[in-house]
């Protein structure tokens, strides 16, 4: 089973490679990334719960004295979302030359499976289902 798994990966790899040699596009300081579908987290969301009609206070300001709260658990999309890097930006190519600077950067390679945060990340309509995504948004890469 692990065998088909690792098989997908590289697919996945020679996939993104023959597509990011199609775009004509050098990307200056954002990596371009497809968008996999959403990761779906579990989230525990409370509200307050009151039978009681709302009172003014010695201000006059009318408000509600909640004694009890409701807490309902919600399966939603995660803030964060996984995708196939398609191009790396020029500005990080170069930086990965610098010797000085590589060793305190991990290698983001075209077809790597990225983690980002989802509300950073800009759409790019030039090119279909595609995100533009900085280096400090990216979180984790996948191996």
């Amino acid at each position: 089973m692990e065998e088909s798994v690792q098989n997908t990966v590289v697919d996945q790899s020679v996939l993104a490679n023959d597509v990011s040699n199609k775009i004509k596009y050098e990307f200056l300081d954002k990596f371009l990334v497809k968008p996999l579908d959403p990761i779906k987290v579990k989230k525990e969301f409370s509200s307050p719960v009151s039978n009681k009609p709302a009172k003014k206070d010695a201000d006059g300001v009318e408000a509600v004295d909640y004694e009890e709260v409701k807490t309902e658990i919600k399966e939603v999309d995660s803030d964060y979302r996984k995708g196939i890097v398609l191009k790396i930006p020029m500005s990080y190519s170069n930086s990965l030359k610098d010797q000085s600077v590589a060793k305190y950067t991990s290698e983001i390679k075209v077809g790597d499976v990225v983690i980002f945060r989802d509300r950073s990340s800009e759409f790019f309509d030039l090119i279909k289902d595609s995100r533009l995504v900085t280096y400090f948004n990216i979180v984790a890469i996948e191996k």
